[in-house]
């Protein structure tokens, strides 16, 4: 019975041991569950911290560095992503330039050609993105009939007025920076694809 008794104390003298070890103040973080979940190492492409220490009192690498220490050592400047070349413009991987236009330069955009050429399949593949994401708004047939688009109210009918005379440029500018209740939708639809749900409205739609 002593034993008993005295082995309760001793796991209750271990658990506050346990509890007191998961104090956190300072620089003390305390102790964590799969620290290593919370704490990954942060590759930032040009950014490098090349002091091995940095974070050693964070730090469950398993190579025994810091927990901020991020320099690639296979690079020569132990940098994470070359800088790019002085005063160079990034293009994708079909050569396109980055789109600069600004939401009011509805003009100028009037004046940009479609980059990709008509085609059949660029048509079927036009009609897959529309229905993914301008339907709601515009309805199936670009009527502005849509469910999302009759809550809104206002929609465009893509089939009326001036907008049979829209040139193509203008079309993909409004779909990349939006234009009254017409949201912007560039960044979640590329570029590639905003120009083939242009030629499906141009060539379909509107026919």
């Amino acid at each position: 019975m002593k034993i008993a008794k005295t082995l309760s104390i001793l796991g209750i003298a271990a658990f506050g041991v346990a509890l007191l070890g998961c104090r956190a103040g300072g620089e003390n973080q305390g102790l964590e569950y799969s620290p290593q979940m919370y704490h990954s190492v942060a590759y930032e492409p040009l950014t490098q911290i090349t002091d091995e220490t940095q974070g050693d009192w964070l730090s469950n690498r398993e190579d025994g560095k810091g927990e901020f220490y991020n320099s690639n050592i296979y690079n020569p400047h132990n940098m994470n992503m070359r800088e790019p070349v002085a005063n160079t413009v990034p293009r994708n991987k079909n050569g396109y330039l980055p789109y600069r236009l600004k939401a009011f330069e509805l003009e100028e955009a009037a004046l940009v050609e479609n980059p990709i050429e008509l085609s059949d399949a660029v048509l079927e593949e036009g009609a897959v993105l529309f229905q993914q994401y301008c339907s709601t708004c515009h309805g199936k047939n670009g009527e502005g009939d849509g469910k999302a688009g009759e809550v809104i109210g206002g929609v465009a009918n893509l089939k009326g007025g001036a907008y049979l005379t829209l040139p193509e440029g203008h079309i993909f500018h409004v779909i990349s920076k939006g234009k009254g209740r017409m949201g912007a939708h560039g960044s979640q639809i590329t570029p590639e694809n905003r120009w083939k749900i242009v030629h499906y409205v141009k060539q379909v739609i509107q026919k």
